[in-house]
């Protein structure tokens, strides 16, 4: 009997690390949260605008107290998962509303997720989830390339357009599956502060085979591309491409 083989990509291990590493940022002082807060608050405009108001929901991913607040003012009850392995059956069922912030484009098995999640709905039940998507941190790829040189390391996770997370929907049989997209366009000063707000918000690597440490030579070649990328205003442009997946059991 053939057995389907999942391609080890990211370490869950290494993902849960740098969850916590961003969880400790945010409490020793302020830290970056503007992405967070942009996908929160997108998609409480989504749930007011489809007028849903569901009684039981899971949140998976640290959310913060935007989405929850709408969440208790419309009286639904909520359970928080921040440290899951979605590629095993979810913890709970019959959810009315599940939730997944930034969480699966780090799974290996993204199919066995979306199944999982969809399991744990009720009947009608709606899945919302945020994931960052194909052309995100196209600068930052650009300017490791170039510091790399001849021998360039795997730094940026590989990212999944609207067309292949359309097809995953569709496979994992959710009703009504809708697939959007939306940039943001953030400008920087400096690398370093770039590098901060991905540590902050725990964007970094969490790829299996862990790219090669960064020496002094190849940073100061990363500075030098980033500082050669600079505006009229002495700013780099940097892109995060939000991906929304939709649907009802």
């Amino acid at each position: 009997m053939a057995s389907t083989h999942v391609p080890l990509i990211f370490k869950q291990r290494r993902r849960a690390a740098r969850a916590g590493r961003a969880a400790l940022l945010s409490v020793r002082s302020k830290t970056a949260s503007w992405l967070a807060e942009e996908i929160e608050q997108d998609l409480i405009e989504r749930l007011s605008f489809m007028r849903a108001e569901p009684k039981r929901a899971l949140i998976i991913g640290p959310a913060s107290g935007i989405l929850l607040s709408y969440l208790h003012g419309i009286g639904c009850e909520i359970s928080i998962q921040t440290h899951l392995d979605e590629e095993q059956p979810l913890p709970v069922t019959d959810c009315d509303l599940i939730v997944s912030l930034l969480r699966l484009d780090t799974v290996n098995d993204l199919p066995g997720a979306l199944l999982h999640h969809r399991a744990a709905l009720a009947e009608g039940g709606l899945f919302i989830a945020s994931i960052m998507g194909a052309g995100s941190l196209s600068t930052l790829r650009q300017i490791m390339l170039s510091a790399d040189g001849d021998r360039p390391a795997a730094r940026i996770h590989p990212q999944i357009d609207n067309r292949a997370a359309s097809a995953l929907m569709q496979r994992a049989n959710f009703a009504r599956q809708v697939v959007d997209s939306h940039r943001l366009k953030v400008t920087y000063r400096s690398l370093d502060r770039l590098i901060s707000d991905l540590r902050e918000q725990a964007l970094t690597n969490v790829l299996s085979d862990a790219p090669p440490p960064l020496t002094r030579a190849t940073l100061a070649r990363a500075q030098n591309a980033f500082e050669a990328l600079k505006d009229g205003n002495g700013r780099v442009s940097e892109s995060f491409e939000l991906l929304t997946l939709t649907g009802w059991r």
